[in-house]
């Protein structure tokens, strides 16, 4: 026999007892001493068993698996949740299914049937950049699987959601270089129909309002949250000849586009330019200057999405009362958007 056909009751057997105390024991069940329990997962671990999910899926309705699915990986702010996630997750005796979009509506539909096959206990989603049809969100819900939306989400009703004040982070980023001194404010802003980037243009636009700075159209430039749209949004200007004083971007990955932009064209941040972003990463003090921004605070929107997921697992009863969690954002000063230079470019 060899250690991957261990079954349970190879153990029993070999403890003289029921099949019926191993799988407590091995489950942690209050009916078995801690004594036995020890016993048990040491004799289990020697032995080589390894649990069987797909019996434990026929015999039980929970999986104890959570599916995620979120736009990217290689990014500081999805990477910092999604380790918060799992640590979360392990404490309460959770695995992690994690699925990556890459932006792409058709990959992350894909994902969530995959995941629904596979009979998660319930879905963490962040939407791709793309994402405008919400039916298979309809699914998930109609199915009676927990869903939480986090950071990006849906615009749909009676859904639970966790995200940061993204209007209110954008005007304090705006505020804070209208006080310094900045008239000519540029916005790459991401995609409206994603609602960090309506919320974010939103916050742009309440602060240049409130303090009476005009709002140039051709400085607010509409596209994608990455490096590239940095870059190419700064070149276009540039070759116009249509430079601002300061550029607030929807995500530190387009400010970092604007960072190797600036490098190119041999001029210097923040003295012939000026740059503050939505969101934080531990790189940005590690450039040169250290980028200013408004920071997320990861660790409680992925307890709070998790707190909200695990509810609904435990308390299916209560599936239709939705949970909305809005987390503060502050600003986070570094080495831009700190001392405003009358240079005229």
């Amino acid at each position: 026999m060899t250690k991957k056909n261990i079954r349970l009751s190879d153990i029993a057997e070999k403890l003289n007892v029921s099949t019926v105390t191993i799988s407590k024991a091995l489950r942690d069940h209050p009916d078995i001493s801690p004594k036995t329990k020890k016993l048990v997962h040491t004799v289990a671990a020697e032995m080589g068993y390894t649990p069987n999910f797909m019996a434990r899926n026929l015999s039980s309705r929970k999986t104890n698996t959570i599916g995620v699915v979120v736009p990217k990986i290689a990014h500081f702010f999805f990477g910092s949740i999604i380790e918060e996630i799992y640590d979360i997750a392990f404490e309460h005796n959770y695995e992690i299914i994690l699925t990556v979009s890459q932006e792409k509506e058709s990959r992350e539909r894909k994902h969530i049937q995959t995941l629904l096959s596979m009979k998660v206990d319930g879905i963490i989603v962040s939407l791709s950049q793309e994402t405008k049809d919400y039916s298979i969100f309809e699914t998930v819900i109609s199915r009676g699987v927990p869903i939480v939306f986090i950071d990006r989400i849906p615009q749909m009703e009676n859904i639970d959601k966790v995200f940061v004040d993204d209007r209110g982070g954008a005007f304090k980023a705006i505020e804070q270089a209208i006080k310094l001194g900045y008239k000519k404010i540029a916005h790459f802003a991401g995609y409206t129909q994603v609602n960090i980037g309506q919320q974010r243009y939103l916050g742009f636009e309440d602060a240049m309002k409130k303090y009476n700075v005009p709002i140039n159209k051709d400085w607010i430039i509409h596209g994608g949250f990455g490096e590239t749209y940095g870059y190419e949004s700064f070149m276009k200007l540039y070759r116009e000849n249509n430079l601002p004083e300061i550029i607030f971007t929807v995500t530190y990955p387009v400010a970092l586009g604007i960072y190797k932009a600036v490098s190119e064209v041999n001029m210097q941040i923040p003295n012939d330019i000026d740059v503050i972003c939505f969101g934080d990463a531990k790189i940005q003090k590690f450039l040169s200057p250290p980028l200013s921004c408004v920071t997320q605070p990861t660790n409680l929107m992925a307890e709070k999405a998790l707190d909200i997921l695990f509810h609904k697992i435990d308390n299916p009863d209560e599936k239709d009362k939705s949970v909305e969690v809005e987390i503060p954002t502050s600003l986070l000063l570094r080495g831009t958007c700190v001392n405003y230079s009358k240079k005229q470019l």
